[in-house]
Formats: structure tokens, sequence, C-alpha cells
């Protein structure tokens, strides 16, 4: 046998290995782990989609992009420079600031909207922790809320 024939033999190994590890790494263990997901935590593995009418139109662990006045709104780069623009959460004094705003767009009183700010609170457990709000949540219970303010937007759904 050659120099070069033994060259050649030494990098059947790697190659087989390299193929065993693509297959085993690169898709038997993620299948296994997207069916694990999807059997125990079929909600988490799918995004937490969030529904309007049947219809998935966001995913509460992502911002959605609500540009109208009608709508709460996701926090932005300026409003504070630490936070990912992809954050779904606002904390409670930044809805209180837009009330006003959306009660004059949507007709709505302030007390009610308010309210509802004050119902989708979360992430405070008795005295512990800053309250926040999901702006995708607090949007789509206006929308079911008031379906008369909301009726142009969800013609589509």
């Amino acid at each position: 046998m050659t120099e070069r024939q033994k060259e050649k033999w030494n990098f059947k190994p790697i190659v087989g290995l390299a193929l065993v590890s693509l297959l085993i790494c690169g898709i038997l263990y993620p299948l296994f782990i997207t069916g694990i997901g999807q059997v125990f935590f079929p909600s988490q593995a799918n995004g937490d989609q969030a529904k309007l009418n049947g219809r998935t139109v966001g995913s509460i662990l992502i911002a959605q992009n609500f540009t109208q006045p009608i709508f709460f709104h996701s926090r932005n780069e300026s409003s504070d420079p630490s936070a990912s623009t992809v954050d779904p959460d606002i904390t409670l004094q930044e809805a209180y600031t837009q009330v006003p705003g959306v009660s004059s767009a949507t007709g709505i009183p302030e007390a009610t909207l308010t309210g509802i700010v004050n119902q989708n609170e979360q992430g405070k457990v008795w005295i512990f922790g800053d309250g926040y709000v999901d702006v995708l949540q607090l949007n789509l219970q206006l929308i079911r809320d008031y379906p008369l303010v909301y009726a142009n937007f969800t013609a589509g759904y």
C-alpha cells in the first residue's frame, strides 16, 4: 500500500464520524426534543400563540408592532435603552401613561381602561416584584370587550 493510499484510508473514519454526528446531532436529536416539546408542552413549543376568533394573531412572547392610537404600544428604544425591542411587556406605569391617549382615540373612559390594565397585571406576587402588562393580551381584551370600537381592525379576523 502506497503512502497516498494510506492517507485516503485515514479519512474514511473521520468522514464517517462526521456523517454520524450530523445525523444524530443535526437531525435525530432536534426531532426528538421537538417531539417531547409537542407532547408535554404544546403551547410553549408553538410559541405561546395568541388567538383572536380562532386565528393566530401573534405570540405573547414577542412584542407586536401596534402603531394605531386605539391600541396600547410596546415600549420603544427611546423609552428604555436597556430594553429589548422584542419584549412583549410594559410596566404598569407605562401602561397608565398610555391610558389617556387610548381613551381619546377610542372613547372608552379612562377609568375603564385603567381597570382593564389592572386586570391584566402580571408578575406581582403579593407585595414582591413589579407589575407588568403584556401588551398583546391587553389589546386583545380591548378588542373582545369593545367589538364596535375595534370593528375595522377585526374585520379580517
